[in-house]
């Protein structure tokens, strides 16, 4: 399937609320009141729907994870950032999805979408039954990171950052892609109408250089900013983690890679040579991360050294900017010598809010993927609730 290309006029816009809403003042339709036509895209359409009990409580999360079959669209996936809309439902974007062996299209595809409204659960699908957000010609595939919304009357604007990764066709986790770069998606979601596919597009050249780094691996808005945190792996053996730095340009300029200011340590400069390491890589973070801000304080959540490690640690700052301290660690997800991998935690600020601590999510897979076809509840995410540095 074909991407349709829409005219990406700059627009300066309201911003507020979680990360990505920068994405969104990108698009020309952010002011009009009828929603833009996807006339020209492949129209998408939901699944039957799969019923659910109410959410709850994180136990109630994890019970849906673990005991619902699923439909054949929809097996096991990992990543997981989610939105609410206005009307209610939550849209969650994965990564990798396995679907069943009898499903009629792509078993393996490197994005999809579930919408969840009370008791109801649904795969959303394009029409030809591939990644939602279809790959490049030359198989280039994406990878959701983060996603967010603009209200207008009657629907939504929803903008996905993805990364942009070739590699091995089948769900073996990050570290079996090349990361080439970022790219913005966006669909418009009518109330109560299935979210449909207005156009991606890619930001800056292919680059599979480990060492720069992917800005947008989380993103935060602040004071008319937005603030593009990248992470890098180092070009040598036995450093697992990934290390953390972070950019800022206006939302009008985020598609203006010339446009952006790297934090040297002192001020923002101008040269991307001049990056401060916010976060080192020994001991350092997951590839994609949450970073966000609550009450005046900066929080990193993730997991310390990725696959190898097992520490959840969540990392503080009174700045966007840091310097970041990390706490003691607040849970442990190792993987296992069995080949188990735990990786990749996300945190869900406005999901099941309790004040002093946060919601997060991490990525489950298996090196034997076998086992992964056999369990397809091995290749999906678990829940837990962490405690937030006072």
């Amino acid at each position: 399937m074909g991407v349709q290309r829409v005219p990406w006029r700059i627009r300066v816009a309201a911003v507020t609320g979680p990360a990505l809403l920068l994405m969104l003042s990108l698009v020309a339709f952010s002011g009009r009141a009828d929603p833009p036509s996807a006339a020209t895209v492949p129209e998408a359409s939901e699944t039957r729907c799969l019923p659910i009990k109410p959410i709850r409580s994180v136990p109630d999360l994890n019970r849906l994870v673990t005991q619902v079959r699923g439909s054949g669209a929809f097996q096991g996936a990992d990543v997981g950032a989610d939105v609410t809309l206005q009307d209610g439902r939550r849209l969650w974007l994965f990564g990798d999805t396995l679907r069943s062996a009898d499903f009629d299209g792509q078993r393996f595809v490197r994005n999809s979408m579930l919408v969840f409204e009370p008791g109801c659960a649904q795969v959303v699908l394009p029409a030809d039954h591939g990644a939602l957000i279809p790959d490049r010609a030359d198989g280039v595939g994406y990878w959701p990171m983060s996603v967010a919304k603009i209200e207008r009357p009657g629907y939504d604007l929803v903008g996905v950052s993805a990364q942009r990764v070739k590699g091995a066709d089948a769900p073996d986790g990050p570290l079996a892609f090349d990361n080439l770069g970022p790219a913005v998606a966006l669909f418009v979601v009518e109330r109560g109408r299935t979210p449909q596919l207005l156009g991606v597009r890619d930001i800056g050249p292919d680059d599979d250089d480990p060492r720069r780094p992917t800005w947008g691996a989380a993103t935060a808005v602040s004071d008319g900013w937005v603030y593009l945190y990248g992470t890098a792996r180092p070009g040598r053996g036995l450093v697992f983690g990934f290390s953390l730095h972070v950019a800022r340009v206006r939302p009008d300029d985020v598609l203006r890679p010339d446009r952006y200011r790297y934090w040297d340590g002192r001020t923002w400069s101008r040269d991307a040579s001049d990056l401060a390491t916010l976060i080192p890589a020994e001991g350092g973070v997951s590839q994609t991360l949450s970073v966000f801000e609550r009450a005046g304080r900066w929080y990193a959540v993730s997991k310390r050294d990725e696959f190898l490690g097992k520490d959840l640690v969540v990392w503080s700052a009174s700045r966007p900017t840091g310097p970041f301290t990390p706490s003691a660690p607040v849970a442990q997800i190792p993987s296992e010598p069995d080949g188990r991998l735990r990786y990749m935690p996300l945190a869900h600020p406005d999901l099941l809010p309790e004040r002093g601590s946060v919601v997060v999510s991490y990525s489950q897979n298996d090196t034997d993927l076998a086992e992964v076809a056999r369990d397809p509840f091995v290749y999906r995410p678990r829940f837990l609730r962490i405690p937030l540095p006072d």
